[in-house]
This record gives structure tokens, C-alpha cells and sequence, in this order.
């Protein structure tokens, strides 16, 4: 992961309502058109002109490069969120499932919420990958190391196999590569009997297709 902060005067009435809402990033592409990819914004600060966005560095492509060798001064242009899907900070607990690409997303939540409610994350990556983050909730996380031999659904499912769900109604929130995230909410919703107005999956890439985001439903 790489964190770039953002800084701009046009910044200053920059909205973001939900903890996975998303903006375009234009990237430059050599051919006049620019690449387009979604980025949750991590962090803002609209008194301070500031945006920060968190790469998630992966096979190269055109937000890896430009990533990887950004330097002060370097500009890019930016678009959205075009709307917010909000979920309440009213429930009883909270349950955040995802890969890297979902981190941002998943910091940005357990940042959020209020203090003291539960919230528990599992989030699959490679050695090394977790991150600390800076909240008042009672947060737990579980960090579960990619392994070459299985698959991100089988090793979710494994280590979600083993967590009970605390008692009152809670909110089930999943982002991973498209095919992985519909797995685990049919864990939630078929196996588990989670309420399904209750969980919220996408897909936030897909595997073989470049730019692409799927929201996960019946």
C-alpha cells in the first residue's frame, strides 16, 4: 500500500458521505485518453484542501505506475462521488470483510464509528499487510495471510468459520475481487441467515477486466 496525500484549493467543498464511496482518478495513458479508475477517498480535510488516497500496488498498470513514481508537485485530475449509499452508525455491531482493494474503505469505517461499538474485520492479504488504524470503536481485527493453494473465498470462509456473530442486529460489509466478495455474502445471507437488507457486497475488481465495479445483489 502507498499513501498520497492530495492538496487543492477546489477541495474545499469536497463531499463524502460514505466511508465507500468512490472517485475517478485520471491517469495519464499515452494515447491523449485518459485511464480511469475508482479510489475511495481514505481521508479529507476540506478546511486544509486535503485528500488522501491509499494504491493498493499490484501487477502494473497505469494508477500502479503513476503511484509508484509520484513525486511533490505531480497533479492529477479527479471526479465525484457522484452519490453516497450511507449505512447508519446505529447498529448494534458491525462486521467488515475484504482484500486489499477494500482497505481504504474498511480504515476509513472503523475510523468513523461511533465509540465503543463492536466492530470486527477480516481482511485478506499478503504477509505484512496489516494496517493500524485510529478509532474509538471496539474494534477487533483478524488478518488473514494469501497463501498460493487456495483461493481468497476458501481462506475467508475458513477464518470466518470460527467468529459468532455478537447479539443484537448488525451490519455485514464486504468488498474483494467480484467472484470472492458474492461467495462470502452468500456465506452471510444463505448460511448464516444474515438479513439481506443487512449486508452490502461489491466486487471492487474483476479478475482479467481492468476498471471494473460490481455491486453484488439477488
Amino acid at each position: 500500500m502507498l499513501r498520497v496525500n492530495f492538496a487543492s484549493p477546489e477541495l474545499h467543498d469536497f463531499v463524502s458521505a460514505s466511508h465507500d464511496d468512490h472517485i475517478k482518478l485520471f491517469f495519464p495513458n499515452g494515447d491523449g485518453e485518459p485511464a480511469r479508475r475508482d479510489f475511495t477517498p481514505r481521508r479529507f480535510d476540506t478546511g486544509k484542501g486535503m485528500l488522501t488516497i491509499d494504491f493498493a500496488l499490484h501487477d502494473a498498470g497505469p494508477a500502479t505506475q503513476w503511484a509508484a513514481s509520484a513525486k511533490p508537485g505531480d497533479m492529477l485530475q479527479i471526479g465525484g462521488p457522484r452519490g453516497s449509499s450511507v449505512v447508519p452508525d446505529d447498529f448494534d455491531w458491525y462486521l467488515l470483510i475484504g482484500d486489499e482493494t477494500a482497505l481504504p474503505a474498511i480504515g476509513r469505517r472503523v475510523e468513523e464509528l461511533r465509540a465503543g461499538v463492536p466492530v470486527t474485520t477480516f481482511v485478506i492479504g499478503g504477509a505484512g499487510a496489516g494496517q493500524q488504524f485510529d478509532t474509538h470503536a471496539a474494534w477487533t481485527p483478524h488478518w488473514v495471510t494469501r497463501h498460493a493453494d487456495f483461493d481468497d473465498a476458501e481462506l475467508l470462509h475458513a477464518a470466518l468459520a470460527d467468529h459468532s456473530f455478537p447479539d443484537g442486529d448488525g451490519f455485514v460489509w464486504i468488498a474483494a475481487e467480484a467472484s470472492v466478495a458474492r461467495h462470502l455474502r452468500g456465506d452471510m445471507v444463505d448460511e448464516r441467515n444474515h438479513p439481506r437488507a443487512w449486508v452490502k457486497a461489491a466486487g471492487y475488481w474483476k479478475r482479467g477486466i481492468a476498471d471494473a465495479h460490481e455491486k453484488i445483489e439477488d
